[in-house]
């Protein structure tokens, strides 16, 4: 797993398929919790499976973010992994794009718009 700042505000979290991931993401938890004024983009291109450690991590994520008014994001979602997410609940919950590239313009359609509720879901 990477973690790239690819802004003042932006953190590009890219995960990988080794069994460290849940171990990161408490990392990355922790970097969102200390700082609050980012909005964070997962990158799911390398993974094949997700664990119960992994969401819930991805839970706790989106928690510290909505608790700063700031923005999770996930792209490059497999449709195995959007079929766990939607089997779980957990597709209404996530804000998805199909790339780093929509992720970071749906970030800003929400610098631009304040207060509005844009979602952009994407799982089908």
């Amino acid at each position: 797993m990477t973690v790239k700042k690819i802004s003042e505000d932006v953190l590009l979290v890219t995960l990988s398929t080794n069994a460290e991931t849940g171990d990161n993401l408490k990392a990355v938890n922790d970097i969102v919790a200390e700082r609050k004024d980012c909005d964070v983009i997962v990158d799911f291109a390398g993974v094949q499976i997700i664990t119960s450690a992994n969401i819930s991590n991805l839970i706790i994520l989106h928690q510290f973010l909505r608790a700063s008014e700031r923005q999770l994001i996930f792209c490059n979602v497999s449709f195995l992994i959007k079929c766990v997410f939607r089997v779980t609940g957990l597709g209404d919950v996530f804000n998805f794009a199909v790339d780093k590239q929509a992720a970071l313009e749906i970030l800003q359609g929400y610098a631009e718009s304040p207060g509005t509720s844009h979602k952009l879901r994407q799982i089908n």
